[in-house]
């Protein structure tokens, strides 16, 4: 039994982790198109990748149509999917085929690997389960991963931004400067202003572009930061002093927020000292003067 378990958590996990590989963002090609351009071999690579999705979304076509949906289920979805880096409409229904197809795929295992001698009806509704789970938890997983990134590299941004409004480029220009510069070390804070560049150019506002970046980032350093450009934009006041401002005020928060953490570090070792220290001193204190206590009941009954 302990071979079946040991073949089921394996084969899982492979699923998993082709299931990865197909939706993940291959970032090795990203940074070779990067670095190449956009000719000769970058128009190959872009090539590559759409072919590559376009065979994923011919392969679940015929199990999108099998999971029902509504419109307002798939306009939430598809705002999950743009959080999480999935602008492409082929999005939605690979996520609608993979609800399909992993429950499908863990049943097969859960017959190849003889898990069902244990209870058939348990073992595949565990497996149908956890298999329609699997990809809003993959999906919720990798909206908090990048989420995490543009958190950590929204303070390169700010600094950039704060150089390039002080020597004298506008906001625009500061963005799109901003986005070119952080192309290779901080590529989802480049998508995010180049999408924002993307809808003035389409005819939008700025305003109305950097409350979508807000919307579509969801982090509240970022809805903050659209604010302060917003509000510094229509009362007139100095972008560059407001950058500066707000970057300062960023980089408090984020000390504040490290001390936090390192204060409730204290609570949280409570729990590893009570079970795994303590009883551990116990025993090394407590276990000589137990073993002479048993040995002096014992020679006491004996006699």
């Amino acid at each position: 039994m302990i071979v079946l378990v040991i073949t089921f958590l394996a084969a899982f996990g492979l699923t998993a982790s082709v299931g990865l590989l197909i939706f993940q963002r291959d970032i090795a090609m990203d940074r070779l198109a990067v670095l190449v351009g956009t000719k000769g071999p970058g128009r190959f690579l872009d090539r590559f990748i759409n072919r590559k999705q376009t065979s994923v979304e011919t392969i679940v076509k015929p199990f999108q149509n099998l999971v029902p949906r509504s419109s307002a289920e798939v306009s939430v979805l598809q705002k999950r999917l743009i959080r999480a880096g999935y602008r492409d409409r082929a999005a939605i229904n690979i996520f609608y085929g993979a609800k399909v197809l992993v429950p499908l795929s863990l049943g097969l295992l859960v017959t190849l690997s003889g898990a069902y001698r244990w209870g058939p009806f348990f073992m595949y509704a565990v497996a149908i389960g956890v298999g329609f789970l699997a990809p809003d938890f993959w999906l919720g997983n990798r909206i908090a991963n990048r989420q995490q990134k543009i958190r950590l590299g929204l303070p390169e941004a700010l600094d950039l931004m704060v150089i390039c409004t002080e020597a004298g480029l506008g906001l625009d220009q500061t963005l799109f400067r901003v986005a070119q510069e952080l192309k290779t070390s901080q590529p989802e804070v480049r998508d995010e202003l180049q999408l924002i560049n993307l809808e003035q150019k389409a005819g939008q506002s700025r305003e109305a572009a950097l409350k979508n970046f807000a919307n579509r980032v969801n982090i509240d350093s970022v809805r903050s930061l659209a604010t302060t450009l917003i509000q510094a934009d229509s009362f007139g006041t100095s972008i560059s002093k407001t950058l500066r401002v707000y970057s300062d005020s960023l980089r408090t928060q984020r000390r504040q927020q490290a001390e936090e953490l390192a204060a409730k570090t204290t609570v949280k070792l409570v729990f590893p000292l009570v079970l795994f220290i303590f009883p551990s001193i116990f025993v090394v204190a407590l276990g000589p003067a137990l073993i002479l206590m048993l040995e002096g009941f014992a020679k006491f009954f004996s006699n």
